[in-house]
């Protein structure tokens, strides 16, 4: 019986290795081929993305390949050698879909870290702003979405109150880096985050951090293909409305400078229908005519 186990484990192993000599034979045999087929046709080998590899992936085996590709059409910093490709442990600084060439400006370098500072062209910064879930458009914006920035502030000057506030368009079409920790392109799902990660020169980051000091930030999320830019203006609260109101107090004290302007005397095309009639100072009563009712103040007596 022990020797009987001993042939079929015997035969077994010659079969396993007969299957490996096999597979390597053939898979040697499309490698061949495909190097044959590369240089009768002028094709070079290039090393593309065999699955789709997102922000911070490790290059492996598992996730390249070798291809042919037209010589003269091949990429700058394409790898020619898996070997070569995975030098460094190399990782995906940004997203590679499959198929795609992996060229060197899209891995990590000697370091094997996926680092933002890799992914900022340059002449360009990285600068973060806070953001909540309304001035984050509801946690719709992602990496690699283009904003505006508003800010919102006070109205400077003597005379005003805090209701006057004005808002500026300080930045346009920015590229969205990062929400909080996170910099992967292929994450979209809305996510509430407490900052942003934008792209912006010099002179823009210099912006942001006098706006953050001087009232809230807002962004707003821009078509990227949108060319409609450099049409921002100074939007103050008389912009909200098509006419100008203002309720008078019930003492008799003189109106204040910054409405000036929204009297009737200073303001005469609004008809008179559409400003605020003033309150009764006393008690009234509702008189009805028909269908038609009427407020009268009531007198007291002396």
């Amino acid at each position: 019986m022990r020797a009987r186990n001993l042939i079929i484990l015997g035969v077994a192993l010659v079969l396993a290795l007969i299957a490996v000599f096999l597979a390597n034979t053939y898979f040697s045999g499309v490698e061949q081929r495909q190097q044959r087929v590369a240089e009768e046709q002028k094709l070079s080998r290039i090393v593309v993305a065999s699955q789709n590899l997102g922000f911070g992936t490790p290059l492996s085996l598992q996730n390249l390949r070798l291809v042919n590709w037209p010589a003269n059409s091949v990429p700058m910093g394409a790898f020619t050698s898996i070997p070569a490709a995975l030098k460094d442990n190399r990782v995906a600084l940004r997203p590679i879909v499959t198929g795609e060439p992996v060229l060197a400006s899209k891995v990590s370098g000697s370091d094997g870290r996926a680092t933002l500072s890799a992914n900022l062209p340059l002449g360009k910064l990285a600068f973060a702003v806070p953001i909540n879930d309304v001035s984050g458009v509801g946690g719709f914006v992602r990496p690699g979405d283009r904003v505006d920035v508003l800010l919102t502030r006070p109205i400077p000057g003597e005379g005003t109150s805090s209701n006057d506030k004005m808002t500026d368009v300080v930045l346009e079409a920015v590229p969205v880096l990062g929400m909080d920790q996170v910099s992967d392109e292929t994450q979209t799902k809305p996510a509430s985050a407490r900052t942003a990660t934008l792209e912006v020169d010099t002179v823009g980051a210099q912006k942001l951090a006098l706006s953050i000091q001087l009232g809230t930030l807002s962004l707003a999320l821009r078509n990227v293909a949108d060319p409609l830019m450099g049409r921002q203006a100074t939007i103050v609260p008389r912009h909200l409305t098509t006419g100008s109101y203002y309720v008078r107090s019930r003492s008799n004290a003189a109106l204040p400078a910054q409405f000036a302007a929204a009297t009737p005397a200073r303001v005469p095309n609004i008809p008179s229908s559409m400003l605020l009639p003033m309150r009764p100072k006393g008690p009234t009563m509702i008189v009805f005519r028909g269908s038609q009712s009427s407020e009268y103040e009531v007198q007291h007596g002396r």
